[in-house]
């Protein structure tokens, strides 16, 4: 599994796009979820976001994390 980290993809901080990469989903559809969740939880997903954005180390950019997976999944 592929370690959690902060992306190069980002807006913010990384950590919608980094959640997305570690879990294989849509970017886009992490940032929308967490908007959601955001006004739903009255703002406790942007304390959450503010944790992460601290606790989680910047990881290298989408392609090369790709590779890394394409080639870890072929080696095994």
């Amino acid at each position: 599994m592929a370690k959690l980290t902060r992306s190069r993809n980002k807006i913010v901080a990384g950590v919608c796009a980094g959640l997305a990469e570690h879990f294989g989903l849509s970017t886009g559809a992490m940032r929308i979820v967490f908007c959601i969740l955001l006004f739903i939880t009255f703002s406790a997903a942007g304390i959450a976001y503010l944790i992460l954005w601290f606790l989680l180390p910047e990881g290298r950019n989408a392609a090369e994390s790709y590779k890394e997976r394409m080639q870890n999944r072929l080696n095994k």
